[in-house]
């Protein structure tokens, strides 16, 4: 699966210069050890995000990086301090259209985001649990306030998955799937501590804070993603990207 190797810097200017075009779209997606293990057993969803430029999230793609190509990726790219900092870093405003959570926590993350960078206008279009025979209707009120970006947050693999079947260039420039991020805009869940985060193990913090919902997803899938990547090492099945090379892509 090819991962863009960029540092902050650069990923927030090609995200930027991607929504500044006139045309064309731009989809991107975040790549941890739980989607990782998805993708492992599920074809469709490893071949939506191939159409996808990949963003690396978390600890464990730094594993699979460091055995694979003798170094850990130059930044922690995830969705949840990447998408509120390149909201900063955009300059013009934006209209950001916003799909998914709950109704309430939709709207509690708009105005949060409202405040966070008041520049932009922040549109929430629909909860996450519409009807998806009604996609291209919430999509008909994307393009309707006109957006420039559309964060789509239903959880992975649906969210990839939707966004590659209905959401095409004329709904948005820059499309981003941004799993819990608005539940953490909102409030709804607390972040973790800021060493933890330094450290890349706000998964353990989640786990502590919620560990019947959390234990299957980081106490058997952790494991399981590093059981995928040591039997690729061994095997000699990881090879070097030739897909996005113009953004120094890394096979993981």
């Amino acid at each position: 699966m090819p991962v863009v190797d960029l540092g902050w810097a650069n990923a927030f200017a090609f995200a930027s210069e991607a929504v500044s075009r006139g045309s064309g779209q731009v989809r991107l997606a975040f790549l941890n050890a739980n989607n990782a293990n998805l993708m492992m057993k599920d074809a469709e969803y490893r071949e939506v995000l191939r159409r996808q430029i990949v963003f690396p999230d978390g600890h464990g793609v730094d594993i699979a990086s460091y055995l694979f190509h003798g170094c850990m990726f130059p930044a922690n790219l995830n969705g949840t301090d990447f998408v509120p900092a390149l909201l900063t870093y955009i300059e013009p405003p934006m209209r950001v259209a916003m799909i998914g959570a709950r109704p309430d926590v939709l709207a509690r993350a708009a105005e949060n985001f409202r405040k966070h960078a008041p520049w932009h206008e922040f549109l929430p279009v629909s909860d996450g649990f519409f009807d998806r025979r009604r996609s291209r209707e919430v999509l008909a009120d994307v393009r309707a306030q006109k957006a420039d970006i559309l964060l789509v947050a239903m959880g992975s693999p649906m969210q990839e998955k939707w966004v590659d079947a209905y959401v095409g260039p004329q709904d948005a420039r820059l499309v981003i799937t941004v799993g819990a991020l608005f539940d953490f805009v909102a409030q709804e869940f607390p972040r973790a501590p800021k060493l933890l985060r330094r450290l890349r193990l706000e998964w353990f913090y989640r786990l502590a804070m919620e560990p019947k919902r959390m234990w299957r997803r980081y106490v058997l899938g952790n494991p399981l993603f590093l059981l995928h990547v040591f039997l690729h090492k061994l095997t000699g099945r990881a090879r070097k990207s030739v897909g996005s090379a113009s953004l120094g892509a890394r096979k993981c």
